[in-house]
């Protein structure tokens, strides 16, 4: 049996003595929660139960899965039947692992106990409707555990737990209570992150605002504009191309006090004009350089522009990198390092950008449906570029962002 820290073995005890039917945990990630629901899981299969173990989609049911098969692995007697994800027991109990993809495909099964692993990222009529029925003739109790994903029905269900409604008992874990994570490593989470995400993934908190990304927006809407160079000041530029309906933006920033001063914002320009304002701004600010998106049209005028003799560099836009620069400029506008032209335009793209987590854990962001983030990712691809190249003189960095950000550079 894996090792367990104090948490776990209290949320174990009070269960097995009855204090609740219905159990629901929200803890921060990696707080041992998984762990902890699969050994309810084996415990009652083992007392002859059947039990099944729910996760949103096939993906982070397949974690379930491989935890469970480790659980039982030294259990003799034990029966997988791989193509069904069912371990049989030699006491007659079971656990198969399922999907909720599908709500109605969870229908029609008597259950002594099922765990909703990842709670908060499955509809709730997987519960309602499929789950919560199969438990009614055997009398049979669930756990349920997520991190939080802003106040949906799971925030729901923990607060009938703290008050004590219906059989129900709520916890709350932050990672920092599990002692086998270290706290460097959950300090370095907390320079690194957003405080909302920080807040939501490692104190496990539910937010109201889950979904918005940058704060103070209005409060750091007061840079001092500037046509051209200030003697003494560092510049970079920060561009994200534009197509059809979007906007081309150079975003450029004075590195020497964290304000944008400049953004220049544009449509319906072909591209050889688009690359003649950018040469016409270099010429006024100067900067030691420049990062441009290479994606799609990006890297054939990035390749044009550098002919040109400017110093422009490729920043490939993914989920990976968008999540790292957004992360940046999220910090920044947190501890009050930037400072944004007082534009309504770029205020709004500010304030309306959000982010999901999908079922994995994997955070997106975007504009909302028919809005624009033009401004958003120039003024973040600038801002990784500051950061990344303090100084002119400095050394210019073979960007990489999983090795960049953990080395830790990216904090100011």
């Amino acid at each position: 049996m894996p090792k367990l820290h104090d948490g776990q073995k209290g949320v174990i005890d009070a269960i097995l003595a009855g204090d609740s039917r219905f159990s629901v945990l929200a803890c921060g990630r990696r707080w041992g929660k998984t762990r902890l629901g699969g050994l309810l899981c084996v415990y009652h299969a083992l007392h002859g139960g059947r039990v099944w173990w729910v996760a949103p989609t096939y993906k982070v049911a397949n974690i379930g899965w491989k935890l469970i098969e480790r659980l039982s692995g030294n259990i003799p007697g034990t029966e997988k039947r791989l193509s069904e994800r069912t371990i049989i027991y030699p006491t007659g109990g079971e656990i198969g692992v399922r999907s909720a993809d599908n709500p109605d495909s969870l229908r029609g099964e008597g259950l002594d106990y099922v765990v909703l692993d990842e709670c908060a990222y499955i509809k709730e009529d997987a519960w309602q409707s499929a789950l919560r029925p199969a438990l009614s003739d055997r009398q049979g109790g669930a756990m349920f555990i997520s991190t939080p994903s802003g106040r949906n029905w799971f925030y729901r269900l923990y607060v009938k737990g703290v008050n004590a409604e219906g059989g129900y008992r709520s916890w709350h874990f932050p990672t920092s209570d599990n002692p086998f994570i270290a706290d460097e490593e959950i300090e370095a989470a907390r320079e690194s992150l957003p405080e909302r995400i920080f807040r939501q993934e490692y104190m496990a908190e539910f937010l109201d605002d889950a979904g918005g990304v940058f704060r103070y927006v209005r409060k750091r809407a007061n840079a001092t504009l500037q046509e051209s160079a200030t003697d003494g000041h560092d510049y970079v530029f920060g561009i994200d191309w534009g197509q059809s309906t979007d906007y081309t933006v150079i975003a450029v920033l004075d590195a020497t006090t964290g304000e944008f001063v400049f953004i220049d914002r544009f449509s319906g320009i072909d591209y050889n004009q688009q690359r003649g304002r950018i040469s016409a701004l270099y010429s006024r600010f100067k900067p030691y350089s420049i990062f441009a998106e290479a994606n799609a049209m990006g890297q054939p005028n990035i390749d044009a522009l550098i002919r040109d003799g400017l110093p422009v560099r490729a920043f490939t836009t993914t989920n990976k990198t968008k999540v790292a620069i957004v992360d940046s400029m999220a910090l920044a506008f947190e501890n009050g390092a930037v400072k944004i032209p007082d534009d309504e335009t770029a205020i709004m793209e500010f304030e309306s950008y959000t982010y999901t987590v999908s079922q994995t854990g994997v955070r997106r962001f975007s504009a909302p449906s028919g809005l624009h983030d033009d401004i958003v990712m120039a003024c973040c691809i600038a801002w990784y570029n500051s950061i990344a190249l303090p100084k002119p003189t400095g050394e210019i960095l073979d960007i990489s962002v999983a090795d960049y950000f953990s080395s830790g550079r990216h904090r100011r």
